[in-house]
């Protein structure tokens, strides 16, 4: 064959064993399978907090200053069992669920009217500016003046407390909204709310659920702090108050349950609530990863 025309070679095809995740995964070590889990990360932090915990009240041996995690454990049981410490926190939580539906409704209507006029956007940023600094803590001498000892002084507290955060980060997740995006519905001749749910809350849906975790935290903290001060009405009081009770009587293994109580239900409404939320949406829809 001369060098002008050179050989062709046959061609031929190799098989190729079709891909699988499962084929990736065995091939990779059980240890690092195992670490992946995000759950068994998490459980060893806890486990260690938790050894620590042990091992710094049994060196300490003073159980008014620092019970051990297992006595704060028998007192969280006990309180469980007997229903005290259920009926503390559905009070606590029918009182937070107010507050926060209240606040969240009233920064979505906010920030709806900052995007829709000049005058919302100038209104949203003087009260921001002034209100947001302002620990929801201090106006508790307010809401006892305004509303007396009871419900209604926890709710104007957590609205407060809820309020601006979310507005902040709801109006900030809306200006990053693209640009083609807020054309495409000026162009449908979109306003207000028309304008607001279909087009600007799904681009804007990380920067919301960021600020409806962060206003759910300042809530759920604000609560307890506000409980822990005036928080019996009518006889009742929520969690907070069974954690003020308890200190007052030097049961310190039942104020640690409380507090285990509120920790609990910060990781059940993030780890239940807000994660799957988030999964479900933005990082389905590749907006988080």
């Amino acid at each position: 064959m001369s060098a002008s025309h050179p050989t062709i070679r046959p061609e031929y095809e190799l098989p190729l064993e079709p891909f699988t995740q499962g084929a990736v995964e065995r091939a990779l070590p059980w240890s690092t399978r195992l670490w992946s889990q995000g759950w068994l990360r998490k459980g060893l932090i806890l486990a260690v907090l938790v050894l620590l915990w042990e091992g710094l009240a049994r060196w300490q041996d003073n159980d008014l200053l620092l019970p051990t995690f297992t006595a704060t454990a028998r007192a969280l049981v006990d309180g469980l069992l007997s229903g005290e410490l259920i009926d503390k926190v559905g009070i606590s939580l029918a009182v937070l669920l107010q507050g926060y539906v209240a606040g969240v409704l009233l920064a979505f209507a906010l920030t709806t009217l900052a995007v829709s006029t000049q005058l919302g956007r100038d209104l949203l940023s003087t009260l921001t500016s002034m209100f947001n600094p302002l620990p929801a803590i201090a106006l508790l001498p307010l809401a006892l003046l305004w509303f007396g000892l009871g419900k209604g002084s926890l709710v104007f507290v957590l609205i407060h407390s809820v309020l601006w955060p979310l507005a902040l980060n709801t109006f900030a997740g809306f200006q990053g909204v693209p640009e083609t995006l807020r054309m495409a519905g000026r162009n449908y001749g979109l306003t207000g709310l028309r304008y607001v749910l279909p087009i600007l809350v799904p681009a804007a849906l990380p920067a919301i659920l960021s600020g409806l975790k962060i206003g759910w935290a300042f809530a759920w903290r604000t609560l307890i702090a506000a409980e822990l001060v005036f928080g019996a009405s009518s006889g009742q009081g929520g969690l907070g108050w069974y954690i003020f009770q308890n200190r007052n009587e030097l049961y310190t293994d039942r104020v640690f349950a409380g507090l285990v109580m509120v920790v609990l239900i910060g990781l059940a409404v993030e780890t239940l609530g807000f994660a799957t939320l988030e999964r479900l949406t933005v990082r389905r829809w590749g907006q988080q990863r």
